[in-house]
């Protein structure tokens, strides 16, 4: 078949990297392979089912099946695309919530700690004024 499509947009990486200077996070590395395997086996799978989708209309001239071909591949990639957003999409809103919630639990927690060492600096420090 012809030109492959693209694979979803890949986050651009961040800046600053770690301290370790340029050496590239193993498990971001990790991530990205596998998200282009996963991508060509999808690009593979587009094509073999097209085929097999054209190889239903024997009739047709051999341009006309390659061209019905590449109109499946490229609509069940545009598809698989959307999919791949949607769910890139969904992660990003639930990070974005779910460090919502952390900031919210860890600012009570911090309000529970500094209720505490203050209660515990009263019990030690007003008995002791007391006595004098």
């Amino acid at each position: 078949m012809g030109g492959r499509q693209r694979p979803p947009r890949a986050r651009a990486p961040r800046q600053g990297g770690p301290a370790g200077g340029g050496r590239v996070n193993s498990g971001v590395g990790i991530a990205r392979i596998e998200g282009f395997l996963a991508w060509e086996a999808e690009v593979a799978a587009a094509e073999r089912d097209a085929r097999a989708f054209a190889a239903q209309f024997p009739w047709l001239p051999d341009a006309e099946r390659e061209s019905l071909e590449q109109a499946y591949a490229a609509d069940r990639l545009r598809y698989a695309e959307e999919v791949v957003e949607r769910a890139v999409q969904r992660c990003r809103r639930l990070a974005a919530r779910y460090r919502a919630e952390c900031r919210r639990i860890c600012a009570r927690w911090a309000a529970l700690c500094l209720s505490v060492t203050v209660a515990a600096a009263l019990f030690a420090v007003v008995p002791a004024a007391l006595r004098l």
